[in-house]
C-alpha cells in the first residue's frame, strides 16, 4: 500500500518511519539542526509549491530520506489509516 504525500509522490507504508507535524516538531532545536543537516547532505525532497506542514521520514533502498509536504500530517494519518489503528488499539485497552 503507497501513502499519496502531494504532487505526484507516493511512499510505500512499509517504508515510512514517522510522519511529522512541522509547526510542533520544529519547536525542538535538536528536531530544526536534524532537519537543517539532512537538508544540507542532500536527503530532503519538496513536495509541492506551498508552504510544507509535515516532514515524513522515510527510508527507501536503505536510505533515509525526508520528504516535506505540504498537506497536515493529520490527513496524511488518516490516509495511511493509522488513525482507525490508533483508535482500535485505544479501545482494546479499555476493555
Amino acid at each position: 500500500m503507497f501513502l499519496h504525500i502531494g504532487e505526484d509522490v507516493s511512499i510505500p507504508l512499509k517504508n515510512i518511519i514517522a510522519i511529522m507535524d512541522l509547526d510542533v516538531t520544529t519547536l525542538s532545536k535538536d528536531t530544526r539542526d536534524f532537519l537543517k543537516i539532512s537538508e544540507e547532505e542532500g536527503f530532503v525532497e519538496v513536495v509541492g509549491s506551498d508552504i510544507p506542514k509535515t516532514f515524513i521520514l522515510a527510508e527507501c533502498d536503505k536510505k533515509s530520506r525526508i520528504y516535506l509536504s505540504e498537506i497536515s500530517s493529520l490527513t496524511l494519518l488518516k490516509r495511511a489509516g493509522l488513525i482507525e489503528k490508533i483508535n482500535y488499539i485505544k479501545k482494546q485497552k479499555k476493555n
